[in-house]
């Protein structure tokens, strides 16, 4: 594994309903996927959205790039996200935009490439993710809940990021494009974006993608470390969550 893309360190976040992380610390180097596994409520989003800095933690420290983001003005976090692919639970694809348009938008938004450069390098990124130029003109209302992911994803990696953080990918899918998305994923980590979180409560797509595995359990890790020790800690909660997701 290579240098620290992401330390958190002893990190706190609460609302108004009450406390949701405790005392969250970890290490993601570069070339690792790290997997971070919980069940609903537990606070998986939440971590992941303040790693993106789209959220502030109550307590702790983050640090991206070697840069504390914490703190920072929302203007000097723009460059930092801008090395992150986030790719959120439900894809947010704009409903009213092609998937031409959606997967362009970031190029539209932050670089000065011309139509036709936008188009070939759209046309290549969903290549990689398994889709063809047919559904270039679509709107994400006539695909696939599979689909929709992957072009969730080809967005998410059309701005040639460093890391990709991904909520919940498998979320709503049914088997088959379930598998296919952690495949998928597990393809990306080879050769396109070596480095990755993924926050999910399917431990399929865990043991298809994850280097390092964590569980989140009432504000904390349980559990932390290779894929093979984590499944098997010895912690009751620990089991007894993995006994709820393998069934």
């Amino acid at each position: 594994m290579g240098s620290a893309i992401v330390e958190v360190r002893d990190l706190k976040k609460g609302f108004e309903t009450g406390p949701v992380l405790l005392g969250v610390s970890f290490v993601l180097s570069k070339g690792e996927t790290l997997v971070v596994m919980g069940g609903s409520g537990s606070g998986k989003t939440v971590l992941l959205r303040l790693v993106a800095g789209l959220i502030r933690p109550d307590g702790g420290r983050i640090r991206i790039f070697g840069e504390s983001i914490e703190r920072l003005a929302e203007e000097d976090l723009l460059p930092i996200r801008r090395r992150m692919g986030y790719v959120f639970q439900g894809a947010a694809l704009f409903d009213s935009l092609s998937v031409h348009e959606n997967v362009a938008y970031p190029l539209r938004e932050h670089t000065d490439l011309g139509s036709d450069a936008i188009r070939e390098r759209v046309v290549h990124f969903l290549s990689l993710v398994g889709l063809d130029e047919g559904v270039l003109p679509l709107l994400p209302a006539e695909l696939s809940g599979g689909m929709r992911k992957r072009v969730g994803i080809a967005r998410a990696l059309i701005g040639e990021p460093e890391m990709l953080l991904f909520d919940e990918p498998t979320a709503g899918l049914d088997p088959t494009n379930a598998r296919l998305v952690a495949e998928l994923i597990a393809q990306l980590h080879t050769g396109v974006c070596d480095t990755a979180i993924v926050v999910t409560h399917d431990l399929e797509l865990t043991k298809t993608v994850a280097d390092r595995a964590a569980i989140l359990i009432e504000g904390r890790f349980a559990a932390l470390g290779p894929l093979e020790t984590v499944l098997g800690a010895p912690e009751p909660a620990v089991q007894a969550f993995l006994a709820g997701e393998a069934r």
